[in-house]
This record gives C-alpha cells, sequence and structure tokens, in this order.
C-alpha cells in the first residue's frame, strides 16, 4: 500500500528561518521538494568525502584486527586526512615497488657487479659491454676472439660481457643492452625499504581500524546531516526582498499529526494541499510483515508512481511458490527454514527480514518438493519405501508439473488483467477499465466454458461461446480508448485484439521455466546421488569417507546453482509477465525525509 501523502509550504521570517529548519530536521517528516537548481561546488564536495570516508571505513573494517572500547579523544577531520595522505602514500609506495621488482627481474642474471670496478677500468680506456642473447644465436668463438664472459644462462637466453680497450662498436650478431643504472645489492636494498615503509603505513592503518572507526563513522554522519541542511537551503525560495523563505515538502498521512503539532507550538504560516496529478509525489510503502519482506525485490527493479496500486503485496505469494517451484526439493528447504532459523538468534536487526524472507522461500520449497517428491536429490515416487507406499499416487509426476506451472502462469496473468482494471479505474476513471474487462471476460468466461464442457457439467453450446466472445470483443474494439473517434478507436481496438492475443500466449509460455528449472535441479540431485552411491562401492572404508564428502560438496554446489535461478526467474516473471499485464507503469521516487 502506498500511504497518503500531503504538500506543506512554509513561510517563514528569514531570521528565525535556521532555528525553524533544526527543528525541522530533528522532527524527521518532510520529505522537501527539489527546485531545478545547480548543486554548489560545497555541495560536491560533501558528496565525495562522504564518498571517501565510507570506503575508508569499509577497508578498515576488512582489516583483521581485535577492536577497542578506548576511542581516542581526537578530531575525526583530522583523522581522515592522516589516513588520505597515507592512502596516497601507499599507492605510490606500492607502484614504486612494482618498478623496482620489474627492475630486479632485470638485473638478477648480471649478478651483485660494482660500478666502482666498471668505472675504474673505464679511467684506464677498458669498457665492459652487456649482452643479451638466445642460446641458438650463441657463438662460442666470442669466448676466444672478445674474451666474453658468461654471467648466466636464465631459460632460453644467454647473458655475457665482453671486456674491451676501448670504445670502438664491435662487430658481432648479437644486441648490446646498456648496463644497468642500479647493482643487484642496491636494488634488492631499495625493496627493503619500500617494503619497511608499507609495513608502517599498514601498522598504521590497524591502529586506525582497532581505535577510529566509530569516530569515522560520527565525522560521517555529522557531515552528510550538514550536507542534507545546505540541500534544504539551495531548495528554498526567497521572498520579499529576501525578508520571507519559502519551503515546500510533503509528509505522509501516517505522520501528519507529528507536524501539525508541531506548527501549532512554532506558529509557523504554512498551507496544506492535497497532492495532484501534476505534482511529483515521493512514494513511501506500508505493508503487513509478510509482504514487507517482499518490497526489496520490488524496488530492484522499481517504486510504483504515487498514484498507482502498490503490486509488493500481490506478487509477494507468487514469487514465493514460484522460488519453490523452481528449487522444488522438499530436503533443500529444509535446510533454508531450519538455517535461517538458527542464524537469526545471533543476527542483527537489519538482517532478520532477509532471514525470514529466507524462511518463507524455503518454506515454499518444502511444499513443492512434497508434491513432486523430491527430498535431496531421492525421487520418492520411485523409491522403495514402504510408508510412502500409499501416498505416491498423491505425488505430481513431470506432466503434472508442467501442467501446474501453466495454471498457475494463467493464474497470474488474469489476476495481474484484473490489478490493471482496478489501477485504470483509480487512476483514470471506469471507461478506461472497459477493455481490461472485456479480455477478463473473454478469459475467464471461456475458461469457465471449456472447463465444464469437458467434465460434461454442461453440453457444448456455440451461443453461449458467441456471447462471451462477442460481449468482450466488444469491449476491447470500443474501448481500447476513449479520447479517440469510434473509427480510431475500432482500427486500435483490433490491433489491441492481435497484440495482447498474441502477448499472453508468450507470457503463458513464459511459465514453463518453473518446471525446467524445477526438473534441473531434480535431475543434479538425483546424479550427484548416484555418484556418490557409486564410490561408496568402489571402496570399503575410504568410500564411505569420499561418499560424504562428494555429497556435501555436491549438494552444496547444487543449492547455490539452484537457488540462484530460483531467485532470477521468479524475478523476471514477476517484473516482465506479471507487471506488464498489471499494467505497471513505476518511475516511483522513494520518501526521505529532512532529518538528523
Amino acid at each position: 500500500m502506498i500511504i497518503p501523502m500531503q504538500k506543506y509550504s512554509f513561510l517563514v521570517y528569514h531570521k528565525e528561518y535556521g532555528d525553524f529548519l533544526k527543528d525541522l530536521q530533528e522532527l524527521g517528516v518532510l520529505h522537501v521538494i527539489e527546485k531545478e537548481t545547480e548543486i554548489s561546488n560545497d555541495i560536491k564536495e560533501k558528496y565525495q568525502l562522504i564518498n571517501r570516508i565510507d570506503k575508508i571505513i569499509k577497508s578498515l573494517e576488512k582489516r583483521e584486527t581485535e577492536k577497542t572500547d578506548n576511542y581516542p579523544d581526537s578530531d575525526g577531520l583530522k583523522i581522515i586526512e592522516e589516513i588520505i595522505q597515507k592512502q596516497g602514500e601507499l599507492e605510490s609506495l606500492q607502484q614504486e615497488l612494482v618498478i623496482a621488482n620489474k627492475e630486479l627481474i632485470k638485473i638478477k642474471p648480471w649478478g651483485d657487479f660494482s660500478d666502482e670496478i666498471i668505472n675504474k677500468l673505464k679511467d684506464e680506456n677498458f669498457y665492459v659491454k652487456f649482452f643479451i642473447t638466445s642460446k641458438k644465436k650463441f657463438n662460442t668463438k666470442l669466448l676466444s676472439e672478445y674474451n666474453a664472459e658468461i654471467i648466466t644462462e636464465s631459460g632460453n637466453y644467454i647473458y655475457f660481457i665482453i671486456i674491451q680497450q676501448g670504445n670502438e662498436e664491435l662487430n658481432i650478431d648479437t644486441e648490446e643492452v646498456k648496463q644497468p643504472k642500479n647493482s643487484l645489492s642496491e636494488i634488492e636494498k631499495h625493496i627493503k625499504e619500500i617494503e619497511e615503509k608499507i609495513t608502517l603505513i599498514n601498522n598504521d592503518f590497524d591502529n586506525y581500524s582497532k581505535t577510529s572507526i566509530p569516530l569515522l563513522k560520527q565525522e560521517k554522519e555529522a557531515i552528510a546531516v550538514n550536507l542534507e541542511f545546505e540541500k534544504v537551503i539551495l531548495n528554498t525560495t526567497v521572498e520579499a526582498d529576501e525578508k520571507m523563505k519559502v519551503l515546500e515538502g510533503w509528509v505522509p498521512g501516517t505522520r501528519k499529526k507529528q507536524i501539525d503539532d508541531f506548527l501549532d507550538k512554532s506558529n509557523i504560516l504554512h498551507i496544506i494541499e492535497k497532492a495532484t496529478k501534476k505534482d511529483k509525489v515521493p512514494v513511501l510503502l506500508q505493508n503487513n510483515r509478510f509482504s514487507k519482506l517482499f518490497e526489496p525485490i520490488g524496488k530492484l527493479f522499481s517504486l510504483p508512481a504515487y498514484s498507482e496500486l502498490d503490486l509488493t503485496v500481490f506478487f509477494a505469494p507468487f514469487f514465493m511458490m514460484f522460488f519453490g517451484f523452481c528449487l522444488g526439493d522438499a530436503g533443500y528447504g529444509l535446510l533454508f527454514v531450519i538455517g535461517a532459523g538458527i542464524y537469526k538468534l545471533k543476527a542483527k536487526k537489519e538482517i532478520k527480514p532477509i532471514l525470514s524472507l529466507i524462511q518463507f522461500l524455503g518454506t515454499a520449497t518444502i511444499i513443492f518438493g512434497i508434491i513432486s517428491g523430491t527430498f535431496f536429490g531421492i525421487n520418492l515416487i520411485t523409491t522403495n519405501i514402504s510408508l510412502l507406499a500409499d501416498y505416491k499416487n498423491l505425488f505430481f509426476d513431470p506432466d503434472n508439473m508442467f501442467n501446474l506451472a501453466l495454471a498457475l502462469g494463467a493464474l497470474q496473468i488474469v489476476f495481474g488483467m484484473f490489478i490493471k482494471a482496478v489501477n485504470q479505474i483509480k487512476q483514470y476513471g471506469f471507461m478506461h477499465s472497459l477493455a481490461t474487462f472485456g479480455w477478463l471476460i473473454i478469459l475467464i468466461g471461456g475458461g469457465i466454458y471449456a472447463a465444464l464442457t469437458k467434465l460434461e457439467y454442461i453440453a457444448a453450446n456455440n451461443i453461449i461461446l458467441y456471447a462471451i466472445l462477442s460481449l468482450g470483443g466488444f469491449l476491447i474494439i470500443f474501448f481500447s480508448d476513449v479520447e479517440i473517434s469510434i473509427p480510431a478507436r475500432i482500427g486500435k481496438g483490433v490491433w489491441d485484439i492481435y497484440s495482447t492475443a498474441t502477448g499472453i500466449f508468450g507470457d503463458l509460455l513464459s511459465y514453463i521455466r518453473l518446471f525446467a528449472l524445477g526438473l534441473s535441479s531434480a535431475i543434479l540431485g538425483f546424479v550427484i546421488n548416484d555418484i556418490a552411491m557409486q564410490i561408496l562401492d568402489s571402496a570399503p572404508i575410504i568410500g564411505h569417507v569420499f561418499f560424504v564428502i562428494f555429497l556435501l560438496l555436491g549438494h552444496g554446489l547444487n543449492i547455490l546453482i539452484s537457488s540462484l535461478g530460483s531467485f532470477v526467474h521468479p524475478m523476471r516473471l514477476t517484473f516482465v509477465e506479471f507487471y506488464k499485464n498489471a499494467g505497471f507503469t513505476g518511475g516511483g521516487k522513494e520518501y526521505k525525509p529532512f532529518s538528523g
């Protein structure tokens, strides 16, 4: 359900405006209407600083250090500046270390030569020249003709030097390389110095991680509060030669009393208005305990527009069923329910709704696992368990599961059309919903007629069928768009019959994925069990160990893969097939009150 909003406009004397905003921020109920104004550089910098602090906090929280309750009495901003400076130093040192290690790789084959000796030889007109060549190209005559000396052989390459009198160019078919700038010992010493500096900085970060995270969070919150304050000032209109300040915002009906009591005490001049179709009203959802668990899933696509229905309460049961259908193993569902229940005992308050959602999805998985007769990859229909002998006829075989998937799809599509009709009545009036009711007459009336004739409750009668099709077709053709002329309506109605009929058929086929995913999950579980049994029979003692290990790994991997598909595909059926048939518009903006 979308909570109704009311628009508040405040007229405040400029000298009292600051105190008014502080009180309003403390109250935390007004969603300020944002004007089309350019964001100041100061606000942009604060946004960047908040993001930077958030990244710093996350990086410090990842460090495996023991947190302390003795927090330093220091300036949060100063600590942030220190951390940012040290992060810059660390990045610079890490880049320097990469370069030094690359240089080490190049110089290592030459060994630890002495620049001092090479320079003394130069003073005596003797020059040391460095060469690298492949083993295939190396000419052993160089050793005798030029007094070449092999330094080392590394991989497919030979590193050698030639000491010659004078600096004339040598006429040999080998590439000469420049003399390394530093010796091996110098590079290793430099690398050690860099690593020591990096260690010291990481030690500083460990200390920050132990003592400064709460302080950084407080500073982040303070900057965020100040930022919200500045944004409100930016969205304030100035009137009467800057003597009066005008602020507009939205307040949900559930919090109206709070702001009304505040305004009565402060004697602030204000106007209250109802939302119009032209207003961009923020959306605040209010659902029961069950449907509220599914709100984060709906928000992954979009919030509903303020003028339409919130579909969370309508898609929640279907999503739960579809997840259970796709995973379809009672054993897996049991693990979900028990595992989430145990974790809830020690979980944080904000995590508990997610765990409750997992338990509901697990419950649906148990139900559909029982329907299909699947328990940890064991097919209960074919297994020889005496206790189940009298109940095997109650399990659904693959053909029945296929039909059940189509039946659930048809149910959701028709249900979505009912919601679309209600939405059209709510937003535009009853006349705009007649075409949708025409489709409902055809689908529901035709379905009931087909079922009754097949079950022989009534005799086949073409007059009844023609009446259903004629009434539905009339409503579709003449009321698809009530704001255009009659000839145009007929043309649009005929096109609507073609496009919607093919669309419904395509949508219905999409629900086959429920059956396909459930079947694939069951087959994978069966294959895992079959391989595990072969391992068990392969060796008398060690086979039991590998049997257990393979079962745990195999079913664990199957649960992960199948759970992902079981979450994604119902979400697609919700956001594409159901939302489309329900006429979902979306695009709503979340209600975010000005608070401190």
